[in-house]
């Protein structure tokens, strides 16, 4: 039996969680989708049938953990314990200490700093469909793409030329990927199946995973200490923002340490987001051709046939409300956790001290209570009239409240600027295969490879 305090609250029962632990260990979603259909939008389960939390889809909930009580809402130790791998930037700390590193990273996330990076961007991007458009010369005008891997890979080469002014050797690309998809999946194994631990510390595999995580750092204290020691005028970049940031209190700087954890996590959480949610978006576009259509009379208008600049894009609204769209029925972060400090309420719900809240988003985002056909890729629910009617903390891809992600203008300003230099060099075909599967692991990845046919435009 729950504690009194979850009396009013529909209970999955133990077993059932338990019972369903491996199969949640490997897509939780319809599991909670599931459990939530039938018990309700605010429920208690037992994360691998044994972690009590509070899983709810309900946004005022959301809004109240992440807003209006956010103080009281620290990241749970299911967050912090990433921190272990990716270190203590931005994503992973907390508190007073996390105040102070998000007030003197935010200027590199302004938007004239913005900005001044799509040059780079773009350069990238042009980098990375070269060898596309060489490749479907060869085979009569098309080429079939897996999208998720070329779209890593632009997203990985972007945030690294952003952060570093120089693109990531190709074997140092592949192999941070590689760590990083490692880490992840082991991470989430170890949350949800809690049970394992005891197996996995005597197989070695949390030693194993954390010489991983080293050779990570690795790679990214090497072109931190290359900077460090090259001469000549600094570049103009977000490495060097870091470098060059100081303490208010004290006009110090950060520490070698500090320099890398808030690096490493831009490197991380720079391009998860941007490649997931692009792979995703060229997968719905190669189904829904009059999208495409749409987009490409957008462009027509506002481009003809020239690449798109910063100051284009607030007059190409459509193509980010495919966009957003995308990232509704795809979020990248799909769910989120936070932990009560002290005792609080919601609604008549008590929510003591230690209360464990998992705020599940692609829940929220799937919601017929919030969306009209939900399931639907409707870019047009995204616009200016449509936006006004939406309910608060119905869609939330970037999380809200003050711990916003830092770098969702980026991010969009990337995803817009690809698609837009994508849609003006090619087609794009369908590829008969079957449905693609989700990978929840930290973010929202496609389980299998998507694949789409890039047909060159007739010039």
């Amino acid at each position: 039996m729950p504690p009194p305090h979850f009396a009013s609250l529909p209970v999955v029962p133990r077993w059932k969680s338990l019972r369903n632990s491996i199969t949640l260990a490997a897509n939780p979603i319809p599991v909670l989708n599931n459990y939530l259909d039938t018990y309700g939008d605010t429920i208690v389960v037992y994360l691998g049938g044994i972690r009590r939390t509070v899983l709810t889809r309900d946004p005022g909930l959301v809004q109240h953990v992440l807003q209006k009580n956010h103080r009281n809402y620290p990241k749970s130790d299911l967050s912090h314990g990433i921190a272990r791998y990716l270190g203590h930037g931005l994503l992973t700390s907390e508190g007073s200490y996390w105040l102070q590193q998000r007030r003197l990273i935010q200027p590199g996330f302004h938007r004239q700093r913005i900005s001044s990076l799509v040059t780079l961007m773009q350069a990238e991007i042009n980098d990375c469909l070269e060898p596309l458009e060489r490749e479907a010369a060869k085979q009569g005008g098309a080429v079939e793409v897996a999208v998720h891997e070329l779209m890593t890979t632009t997203a990985f080469r972007i945030i690294a030329r952003s952060v570093f002014s120089n693109s990531l050797a190709e074997a140092q690309l592949q192999r941070m990927a590689e760590l990083l998809t490692a880490i992840q999946a082991f991470y989430v194994r170890t949350v949800r199946q809690p049970y394992l631990r005891p197996w996995q510390h005597a197989r070695g595999q949390f030693r194993r995973h954390d010489h991983l995580a080293a050779e990570l750092r690795d790679i990214v204290r090497q072109y931190i200490r290359q900077r460090q020691q090259s001469s000549g005028p600094a570049p103009d970049d977000l490495l060097q923002m870091l470098l060059d940031a100081r303490y208010e209190d004290n006009g110090e700087p950060m520490t070698e340490e500090q320099v890398l954890d808030e690096a490493a996590i831009i490197l991380v959480a720079g391009h998860e987001t941007s490649a997931n949610a692009l792979s995703w978006l060229w997968y719905l576009l190669a189904q829904h051709p009059e999208v495409v259509a749409k987009l490409r009379a957008e462009m027509d208008q506002v481009l003809g046939d020239r690449p798109a600049t910063f100051a284009d894009l607030p007059g190409l609204g459509y193509s980010l409300q495919v966009i957003q769209e995308t990232m509704r029925l795809y979020p990248p972060a799909w769910i989120l956790d936070r932990v009560a400090a002290a005792d609080d309420s919601y609604n008549g719900l008590a929510l003591p001290k230690g209360t464990l809240i998992s705020g599940y988003l692609y829940g929220i985002h799937h919601s017929a209570k919030l969306w009209d056909e939900p399931e639907a890729f409707r870019p047009e629910r995204f616009g200016p009239d449509q936006l006004r009617q939406q309910a608060p903390y119905a869609y939330i891809p970037f999380g809200g409240g003050p711990r916003l992600c830092i770098g969702n203008q980026f991010a969009l300003t990337e995803m817009q600027l690809v698609l837009l230099e994508m849609l003006r060099r090619f087609e794009v075909e369908r590829i008969e295969q079957p449905p693609v599967d989700l990978m929840p692991l930290i973010t929202l990845r496609p389980r299998q490879e998507i694949r789409v046919r890039f047909r060159r435009r007739k010039a």
